[in-house]
């Protein structure tokens, strides 16, 4: 089911005023003679209102409103999973901005073809953001890494946001920009070890938090880190709804999503597929941006 934004805020908004609009209909479905009875009572028992329509948000949480700033990075060729994943929970945010930003405001394709409209350029982003969020690839990710201005961007960024976050290979972006020395990360499992060329500390979990930095594994993992994130950002209840919304209840039909549980046979295929890539961005850590740990 694809929902608008909108829309799941608007269902979280509903969430308490669900009694106050059974009881309206059950006013607006009265007899005539419950009516007249309510509306020329016998004393000295007075005629109940109707109950009011409660104001928008009233009965929510203060903190379940918020005014974010949020960035996500699109390039050429990213993954489309790795941005869309936490997207559509962190774009059910009340309050938040969330913002496609690209090079240029040219439509980008992802690597299986999806087009992307950004909705500002580099330049536009606001300066000070709450979150920068960074999307993985495999081809398209090492050219990020190599594209000076990008990277350079990432890293002024990345260094005055209050929180840093990546899925996949996303965080080989972070890293060669400079922001994850000294930190616990993790990344798709057939780059995550060469997080330690960058000068951080490879983590095998879903989802890693150090400090203001969050990272996501592969691809997937997203949608767990956005759920992380919208927790922090306002609580479990807020979480686990829009968890409900998006009916996220994940049952494999294959125990093959990590090198742990897939056939040897297997991993060996899809492990082979990547050498190129991890030997370009293994010496892509030459080149790494000198920008201070976080």
């Amino acid at each position: 089911m694809n929902q608008d934004p909108q829309d799941r805020r608007e269902f979280l908004r509903q969430v308490p005023r669900l009694g106050a609009t059974v009881l309206a209909a059950q006013w607006a479905t009265a007899s005539p003679q419950a009516h007249a009875q309510a509306q020329n009572p016998a004393p000295p028992v007075p005629a109940a209102p109707p109950p009011a329509a409660p104001a928008p948000g009233a009965g929510l949480p203060a903190h379940w409103q918020g005014k974010e700033q949020i960035a996500m990075l699109i390039y050429p060729d990213f993954t489309a999973l790795d941005m869309v994943g936490p997207q559509y929970m962190l774009a059910g945010l009340m309050g938040a901005k969330v913002h496609l930003v690209a090079a240029s405001r040219e439509p980008v394709k992802s690597d299986t073809g999806l087009v992307f409209v950004p909705s500002m350029t580099l330049a536009e982003c606001p300066r000070e953001l709450d979150i920068l969020f960074v999307p993985g690839g495999s081809r398209g990710t090492f050219a990020a890494m190599r594209d000076r201005t990008l990277v350079e961007w990432v890293a002024d960024q990345g260094r005055r946001a209050k929180w840093v976050s990546s899925v996949c290979t996303g965080s080989m972006v972070l890293a060669q920009a400079g922001l994850l020395r000294g930190k616990r990360a993790t990344s798709h499992w057939v780059t995550r070890e060469l997080l330690a060329n960058f000068g951080a500390i490879p983590v095998d979990e879903r989802v890693v938090w150090d400090g203001n930095t969050v990272t996501g594994a592969g691809v997937s993992a997203g949608i767990d880190l956005g759920l992380e994130v919208v927790a922090r950002l306002r609580d479990a209840t807020y979480a686990q709804a829009m968890q409900l919304a998006a009916e996220y209840a994940p049952r494999p039909p294959f125990n093959a999503g990590t090198p742990r549980t897939a056939p040897p046979n297997v991993h060996a295929l899809v492990s082979g597929r990547f050498d190129k890539l991890r030997a370009q961005m293994t010496e892509s850590a030459k080149d790494m941006l000198s920008a201070p740990a976080q």
